[in-house]
This record gives C-alpha cells, sequence and structure tokens, in this order.
C-alpha cells in the first residue's frame, strides 16, 4: 500500500519554489486557485475570470476578434523573417523581393505575410459589423468602440505603408496616388481647407514644402526616403502604435463586463 504521506513527483514539483517564482498560486487544484491564478497572471488577467455563455458562441461573436488578434501575430513573427532578408534601399528592395519568392529559404513567409494583410483588413472590418449589429457600441462601451474605431484606421494604415515596399511599379505608382490625397487634408495639406494656415514667413506664402504630403515623402517625389519612412512605419511606427491600443481595448472588454448580451 503507498504511503499517503508521500508526494508523488508531480506535486514536488508542483510545490518547488521554482515553479511557484514563475506562478504565483502554483498549480491550481480547487476553484479558488484557478480564479486567482488567472487574476495573476499577466495573459490570462485580460479576460474575465468568468463568461457569459454567449461570449463563447461562434454564431454570436463570429471570432472575428481573436482571429484579428491571431493574424497580427501571424503577421509579427512572418515581418520579423522578413526583415532578415529585405533591404529598404531603392538598389536592393526589388531584387530582395524577388530573392524572397525564387531563392530565400522559407520564401513562402512573405506570401503568408502578403495573404495574412489581406485577411486581417477582412476579419478586423467584420468584428466591426458584428460590433455594430449587436449594439455593442452603447454605453458603458462607447469608448472602447472608439478605440476599435482607431484600430481600424491603423490596420489600413498599416496596410498602406507595406504597399510601398516591393517597390514595382504598382506599389511606386499606388503610393504616388494616395500620398496625393494628402495634398487636399484640411490643414495639412496645402491643397487643402486652412492651407493659409501653413505659411511660413508671409501668410499669403504656401507650398508643398510644408504640409503632410512633403512629410509622408520626405520630399516632393517618391523616392528613397519614402522607402525608408514607409519600412519605419510599417515594421516600427504602427505595430508598435497598435499593440498599445491593443492592450488597452482588451483590457476595457474586461472592466465593461466582456462581450456585450445579445439585444
Amino acid at each position: 500500500m503507498a504511503d499517503p504521506k508521500k508526494k508523488t513527483m508531480f506535486q514536488k514539483i508542483a510545490e518547488s519554489q521554482f515553479l511557484k517564482s514563475i506562478f504565483r498560486t502554483g498549480i491550481p487544484h480547487t476553484r479558488r486557485q484557478r480564479m486567482m491564478a488567472v487574476l495573476n497572471n499577466v495573459f490570462l488577467h485580460l479576460h474575465p475570470v468568468r463568461l457569459p455563455k454567449h461570449a463563447v458562441k461562434v454564431k454570436y461573436t463570429w471570432c472575428m476578434g481573436g482571429l484579428s488578434f491571431f493574424v497580427f501575430l501571424v503577421l509579427t513573427v512572418t515581418g520579423i523573417l522578413l526583415m532578415f532578408y529585405y533591404r529598404p534601399t531603392v538598389e536592393y528592395a526589388y531584387g530582395d523581393i524577388i530573392d524572397l519568392a525564387e531563392q530565400v529559404p522559407l520564401g513562402i513567409m512573405r506570401e503568408i505575410h502578403r495573404w495574412g494583410a489581406h485577411l486581417m483588413i477582412i476579419t478586423v472590418w467584420l468584428h466591426m459589423f458584428r460590433v455594430f449589429m449587436t449594439g455593442s457600441y452603447k454605453p458603458p462601451r462607447e469608448f472602447n468602440w472608439v478605440i476599435g474605431v482607431l484600430l481600424l484606421v491603423l490596420t489600413m494604415l498599416l496596410s498602406f505603408t507595406g504597399y510601398l515596399l516591393p517597390w514595382d511599379q504598382l506599389a511606386i505608382w499606388a503610393i504616388t496616388v494616395g500620398s496625393n490625397m494628402a495634398r487636399a487634408t484640411p490643414f495639412l495639406g496645402h491643397e487643402g481647407p486652412g492651407a493659409a494656415l501653413l505659411a511660413i514667413g508671409d501668410i499669403n506664402l504656401v507650398h508643398a514644402a510644408s504640409d503632410v504630403r512633403f512629410a509622408l515623402l520626405g520630399g516632393r517625389f517618391v523616392g528613397e526616403a519614402t522607402l525608408l519612412r514607409f519600412y519605419v512605419l510599417h515594421c516600427i511606427g504602427f505595430p508598435f502604435i497598435i499593440m498599445i491600443f491593443m492592450v488597452v481595448h482588451f483590457w476595457r472588454i474586461r472592466k465593461d463586463g466582456g462581450i456585450s448580451g445579445p439585444t
């Protein structure tokens, strides 16, 4: 007969100081311990300890929020791998894209990254549509709705900045057309309403070297400075901002009582 006081290997590991230094509650056994494990975990505590049934039903949530986050993680991993091979210069950019497709091991990562970007646009739009149709933008969730709209805009900008990186004719002319629209931006574009406020020195002097298009391109035309700026924005700037807003978005879902109920 086994000695009841003799601990198994699993129990010894579960009660070891090493494991408790990582998981403060150790291996949870009781309901209270499981709740404490969730509350004391930096990742798990972003979600409520208890969830209503409708919050886990695919026909209600469509899983679009979770899919959007998953695709963002895929894009992050594949994007980091692509950065090992891609050089953001006029001389090498297009050739590196060709090499990624034909020569570089794991070159399929570029296709996964490209199609993942398209998929994220779709999932974020569908997530916003689901939230709107279920009335999840209503109080007390109106602030989180604004955060979601900002995340949608940032997702579009993330895709826009990545469009130039292949440095082919399609990319160059698409960015040329897109950036030309910035000239009509109110107060920020030299052809937009309130453009006179951009004048430097002479109040009547308004020129293209002081507006948002010039700042976006790093010059008057799409060139190497534009490629570098879009590369930095695509790989560091927008992902960093998106991650901050995602944390706020997830935290507010928890603080607002979880996913809203069916209307």
